[in-house]
């Protein structure tokens, strides 16, 4: 019997049920058939949208490069961020892979124009009222190891804050960090594969 859920991972929580470290993890969040895994990961320091699931389909669809599927960061960053940079990461930036120069598939990339609507992080990022911090939205068809942070580091505004919010048409809308949601098989394949 396959089981499919949502979770928004919270900030400084790692994507794994296992102790390590003394870090806490998605154990102390949820409680779920012990087959159940998380499909990718998200970084101990980023939060949002993680999909658990024992539905190797899923896994293989949404972690196999050759099915492009999106996913939408909102990501606050530090200084000031021109529209020029905005072009920069929109047609792909190089970064660093294992030691290696990678140049990243074109994205799309805007400044949001008010800032988005999210649970406060626990604990806040420091703020500093000469430098401002802007959330962009940067809409993936990859997800390589770092690469938002990578990114907004390479075009000079380093990544303060970052959410996933949405993957495909799944997204942590009107959720708190830790909250998890059931979803059935039917409503999961549609919104993650249109079928």
């Amino acid at each position: 019997m396959h089981s499919y859920f949502i979770i928004y991972k919270p900030y400084l929580v790692l994507s794994q049920f296992s102790a390590e470290d003394g870090k806490q993890t998605l154990a102390d969040f949820c409680d779920v058939p012990k087959d159940v895994y998380p499909v990718g990961r998200l970084d101990y320091d980023s939060e949002g949208l993680l999909i658990l699931t024992n539905d190797k389909q899923i896994n293989h669809r949404l972690l196999d490069p050759s099915f492009k599927h999106e996913r939408e960061y909102w990501v606050q960053v530090d200084g000031n961020i021109t529209p020029s940079a905005i072009e920069e990461l929109s047609k792909g930036v190089e970064i660093n892979l294992d030691g290696k120069l990678y140049r990243t598939k074109p994205a799309r990339a805007e400044i949001f124009k008010a800032e988005p609507i999210l649970p406060a992080r626990n604990p806040p990022i420091r703020f500093r009222k000469e430098i401002p911090a802007p959330w962009v939205k940067l809409i993936l068809i990859e997800g390589k190891n770092r690469q938002v942070r990578k990114m907004t580091a390479k075009v000079g505004c380093p990544t303060l804050r970052l959410v996933r919010y949405r993957i495909e048409s799944l997204t942590i809308e009107n959720m708190q960090p830790g909250d998890m949601i059931a979803i059935n098989q039917k409503d999961i394949y549609k919104k993650l594969f249109y079928e």
